[in-house]
């Protein structure tokens, strides 16, 4: 994300406040992310027209409030605002314990079409350009076999989606729960091509997914995030049945020597 073109100058009125008041619309928009690195302070005043002392103030004021943090040698960053969606003891039982894992789903899918449907709704130009962007990407990954982008543009595409969905709290808690997947804790992402064959059924399921979105037809749109967790929990669930038929039959064929 490009920092700087969403920055717009202040009038001369209070203008730390009105810093204040333009990052925290931000913020609270889902614009800003937490973990998002601001400008350095002299490009943010130059974005911002206000002095240094005047936007160090301001900055000051969002510190204290919590809604950014300063590391020294770092610089300025969006704070930690939803904190972590689960504590590590309890991630760890959710990878032993497999009907954690489809609750995980069961949560996913009812947030993903929710948004996918407000999406369609909702979506701006801006966003419909950058699902488009994300789509082509989807296609060039696959086409190429490149796992890692393939792997980069699916989460691109939710987030994008959940961003266009316009709903403040629908993005912050969606931006917590995708840094789990993205870290792999419910699941591998591999796993899934292993049942897809190519991965060429998951690229369908984004592609109408995305252009559902761009068309602005909601109920397509939910119907497609919808299925494409439905799909995600077949898989896994044809996966738990393959590793207990493979177990049963090395047992067999152990006791037959």
């Amino acid at each position: 994300m490009n920092t700087t073109a969403i920055f717009e100058p202040v009038g001369h009125e209070s203008l730390a406040d009105a810093v204040v008041s333009q990052v925290e619309d931000l913020i609270a928009s889902g614009i800003l992310k937490q973990g998002r690195k601001l400008p350095s302070e002299r490009d943010l005043a130059e974005m911002l027209r206000v002095s240094r002392p005047k936007l160090r103030e301001a900055l000051q004021v969002l510190e204290e409030r919590g809604l950014v943090t300063t590391q020294h040698g770092e610089g300025t960053f969006v704070a930690a605002l939803t904190g972590q969606a689960m504590m590590p003891a309890l991630l760890a039982l959710y990878e032993r314990h497999e009907p954690a894992f489809f609750d995980y789903l069961e949560y996913r899918r009812e947030q993903e079409g929710f948004a996918a449907r407000l999406a369609a709704r909702r979506a701006t130009k801006a966003d419909k350009e950058r699902i488009s962007e994300i789509l082509d990407e989807n296609e060039r990954a696959w086409q190429e076999q490149d796992t890692k982008a393939s792997q980069e543009a699916d989460f691109a595409l939710h987030s994008a989606i959940v961003d266009a969905s316009q709903n403040a709290t629908l993005i912050h808690m969606m931006a917590s729960i995708y840094e789990l997947t993205r870290k792999g804790v419910f699941y591998n992402r591999d796993f899934l091509r292993t049942i897809d064959g190519t991965g060429e059924k998951l690229l369908q399921q984004h592609l109408e997914l995305g252009r559902a979105v761009i068309e602005g037809d909601e109920e397509r749109a939910e119907k497609a995030a919808t299925d494409h967790i439905d799909f995600v929990e077949e898989s896994f669930k044809l996966g738990i049945e393959q590793r207990r038929r493979e177990a049963m039959a090395e047992k067999r064929r152990i006791l037959s020597r």
